[in-house]
């Protein structure tokens, strides 16, 4: 059954393909035709500048596509958000990080679903865990990986001053169960508790939730979302299962003494963007110098040329090495 399931993935994934190819060839015969008719003196501007932007837009999408070559670059994609140091401050820019991937993947046409949810005391966000499900969606968000900066004024301090936030996200590729990952029970411990929220009727009374700690490494995976204690305890474990995956390729890197890739790949703890609201306003991304002031559309999911000038920049780094 999951062999027939991942060959009905690839063959909608080949007719994707086709289909891109088809509609970009049309597109293109369009926009020549409306090239034609200008140079003829036909008022044709507005309509062949509306294409050759939907063109570009086009183009930059195939671009990404032909670039996502990793090996699980057509997963879907496990994203973990938690809070730095700063308290309130810290943990309201980590909610404000789940809104706008939240508001990327609406708009990009990826289903979502939020696995684990930790409120904050005042505001915010002590961690989220959510899966992003969809063709290429660990291809498209691996890049996100690493510590945002958000520099604003304060909504929580009364004298209104300056304050800098820290958020970590960390992606990763949702493992197909075929992939040998070996988990020793006994290296496993399993906490159930009440889930937690807001408050009011709706929070669950029943230990539910299940937290899984994989003790040899320290790695904690945990889910609420479900009422069933078990189907927690499943979802729990497939997290586990991704991060265990990672670390295991992360010392491969490490054996395999790929510096180059390992400069390409993201670095946990570093700094990857800083989102700056106050004294003006900002985002750069620190590893590709790409930059915009359009804050607020950034923040409300619009990170798509932030990804692809990452992968330019990625792609362009490797040709280098490989010429090397």
């Amino acid at each position: 059954m999951e062999e027939a399931q991942a060959t009905l993935q690839e063959r909608h994934r080949l007719e994707q393909d086709i289909d891109l190819d088809d509609r970009l060839a049309r597109e293109s015969a369009d926009l020549r035709a409306l090239l034609e008719l200008a140079t003829e003196g036909e008022d044709v501007l507005e309509d062949l500048k509306k294409e050759v932007e939907r063109l570009e837009t086009e183009a930059q999408h195939t671009e990404i596509r032909m670039l996502l070559s990793g090996e699980h670059d057509g997963a879907n994609a496990i994203v973990t958000i938690h809070p730095g140091a700063g308290g309130t401050e810290s943990q309201d820019w980590a909610e404000m990080l789940v809104r706008m991937y939240i508001r990327w993947c609406e708009r990009s046409g990826y289903a979502t679903e939020m696995l684990d949810y930790q409120y904050g005391e005042e505001a915010g966000i002590k961690s989220a865990t959510f899966i992003v499900k969809g063709d290429f969606a660990y291809g498209y968000l691996a890049c996100e990986s690493g510590v945002h900066r958000l520099v604003r004024i304060s909504p929580f301090d009364s004298a209104a001053r300056r304050h800098t936030s820290f958020a970590s996200v960390f992606v990763y590729p949702e493992i197909d169960e075929k992939i040998d990952i070996q988990i020793d029970e006994k290296d496993l411990r399993i906490d159930t508790f009440c889930s937690s929220g807001p408050g009011g009727q709706s929070v669950n009374t029943t230990y539910s939730a299940v937290r899984i700690t994989h003790i040899p490494t320290g790695i904690v995976a945990s889910c609420q979302n479900e009422r069933s204690q078990i189907r927690n305890r499943d979802m729990a474990r497939k997290i586990l299962r991704a991060r265990l995956y990672e670390l295991e390729m992360e010392k491969k890197r490490k054996e395999l003494q790929a510096v180059e890739d390992s400069k390409l790949d993201i670095a946990w703890g570093s700094q990857i963007r800083s989102y700056v609201l106050h004294p003006y306003r900002m985002v750069k991304d620190h590893r590709t110098k790409y930059e915009t002031s359009n804050t607020d559309r950034v923040l409300d999911g619009d990170i798509e040329d932030f990804i692809y000038q990452f992968m330019v920049f990625r792609g362009t780094k490797k040709r280098v090495a490989a010429a090397g």
